[in-house]
Protein backbone atom coordinates (compact mmCIF):
# COMPACT_ATOMS: atom_id res chain seq x y z
CA UNK A 1 0.00 0.00 0.00
CA UNK A 2 1.43 3.92 -1.14
CA UNK A 3 1.46 6.20 1.51
CA UNK A 4 0.15 9.17 1.19
CA UNK A 5 3.32 11.29 0.94
CA UNK A 6 4.36 8.74 -1.72
CA UNK A 7 1.59 9.07 -3.90
CA UNK A 8 1.79 12.98 -4.21
CA UNK A 9 4.98 12.47 -4.98
CA UNK A 10 4.41 10.19 -7.60
CA UNK A 11 1.37 12.13 -8.86
CA UNK A 12 3.37 15.08 -9.09
CA UNK A 13 5.91 13.71 -11.44
CA UNK A 14 3.13 12.36 -13.59
CA UNK A 15 1.05 15.04 -13.68
CA UNK A 16 2.63 17.88 -12.73
CA UNK A 17 6.61 17.19 -13.83
CA UNK A 18 6.49 15.71 -17.01
CA UNK A 19 4.90 16.12 -20.84
CA UNK A 20 1.72 14.52 -21.12
CA UNK A 21 1.08 14.94 -17.50
CA UNK A 22 -2.10 16.90 -18.48
CA UNK A 23 -3.42 13.87 -20.43
CA UNK A 24 -2.81 11.23 -18.01
CA UNK A 25 -4.77 14.11 -15.63
CA UNK A 26 -7.50 13.72 -18.20
CA UNK A 27 -7.89 10.12 -18.18
CA UNK A 28 -7.58 9.76 -14.70
CA UNK A 29 -10.33 12.27 -13.92
CA UNK A 30 -12.47 10.26 -16.73
CA UNK A 31 -11.71 6.89 -14.98
CA UNK A 32 -13.01 8.44 -11.99
CA UNK A 33 -16.31 9.66 -13.13
CA UNK A 34 -16.56 6.21 -14.74
CA UNK A 35 -14.43 3.01 -15.36
CA UNK A 36 -13.85 2.71 -19.27
CA UNK A 37 -11.95 1.08 -21.64
CA UNK A 38 -9.23 2.54 -24.10
CA UNK A 39 -11.88 3.38 -26.84
CA UNK A 40 -14.22 4.84 -24.64
CA UNK A 41 -10.97 7.14 -23.35
CA UNK A 42 -9.94 7.67 -26.76
CA UNK A 43 -13.77 9.00 -28.23
CA UNK A 44 -14.34 10.51 -25.14
CA UNK A 45 -11.22 13.00 -24.55
CA UNK A 46 -10.57 13.14 -28.47
CA UNK A 47 -7.12 11.90 -27.82
CA UNK A 48 -5.56 8.78 -30.39
CA UNK A 49 -6.27 5.47 -29.45
CA UNK A 50 -2.22 4.51 -29.05
CA UNK A 51 -1.65 7.89 -27.17
CA UNK A 52 -4.14 6.91 -25.09
CA UNK A 53 -3.23 3.10 -24.38
CA UNK A 54 0.53 4.89 -23.92
CA UNK A 55 -0.52 6.93 -20.94
CA UNK A 56 -2.81 3.93 -19.85
CA UNK A 57 0.48 1.75 -19.38
CA UNK A 58 2.08 4.28 -17.56
CA UNK A 59 -0.35 4.71 -14.93
CA UNK A 60 -0.81 1.11 -14.72
CA UNK A 61 2.94 0.49 -14.13
CA UNK A 62 2.73 3.03 -11.44
CA UNK A 63 -0.03 1.62 -9.58
CA UNK A 64 -2.77 4.51 -9.75
CA UNK A 65 -5.10 2.45 -11.77
CA UNK A 66 -6.02 -1.33 -12.37
CA UNK A 67 -7.98 -3.13 -14.98
CA UNK A 68 -10.48 -6.09 -15.65
CA UNK A 69 -10.90 -7.57 -19.07
CA UNK A 70 -8.42 -8.80 -22.10
CA UNK A 71 -7.81 -7.40 -25.18
CA UNK A 72 -10.20 -4.46 -26.55
CA UNK A 73 -12.65 -4.94 -23.57
CA UNK A 74 -10.54 -4.28 -20.65
CA UNK A 75 -11.57 -2.10 -18.52
CA UNK A 76 -9.79 0.85 -16.31
CA UNK A 77 -10.65 1.60 -12.89
CA UNK A 78 -8.42 4.09 -10.21
CA UNK A 79 -6.51 1.84 -7.71
CA UNK A 80 -7.92 1.74 -4.19
CA UNK A 81 -4.86 4.12 -2.89
CA UNK A 82 -5.90 7.00 -5.85
CA UNK A 83 -9.69 6.68 -5.37
CA UNK A 84 -8.86 6.76 -1.31
CA UNK A 85 -6.82 10.02 -2.12
CA UNK A 86 -8.43 11.49 -5.06
CA UNK A 87 -8.37 14.48 -3.26
CA UNK A 88 -4.44 14.79 -3.30
CA UNK A 89 -4.90 14.50 -7.57
CA UNK A 90 -7.75 17.27 -7.31
CA UNK A 91 -5.15 19.08 -5.02
CA UNK A 92 -2.09 19.14 -8.00
CA UNK A 93 -4.82 19.39 -10.68
CA UNK A 94 -6.02 22.98 -9.17
CA UNK A 95 -2.00 23.70 -8.70
CA UNK A 96 -1.61 23.32 -12.19
CA UNK A 97 -4.18 25.15 -13.63
CA UNK A 98 -3.38 27.84 -11.85
CA UNK A 99 -0.12 27.78 -12.57
CA UNK A 100 -1.39 27.44 -16.36
CA UNK A 101 -3.63 30.54 -15.80
CA UNK A 102 -0.55 32.76 -14.68
CA UNK A 103 1.02 31.94 -17.69
CA UNK A 104 -1.31 32.70 -20.33
CA UNK A 105 -1.81 36.02 -18.46
CA UNK A 106 2.08 37.32 -18.63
Amino acid sequence: MMRRGSLKHLLQWLIAGTRGGANRARIISAIHDEPRNANQLSSFLALDYRTIRHHLDLLKKNGLITSIGEAYGTMYFLSRELEDNYSVFEEIGNRMETTLKRKDEE
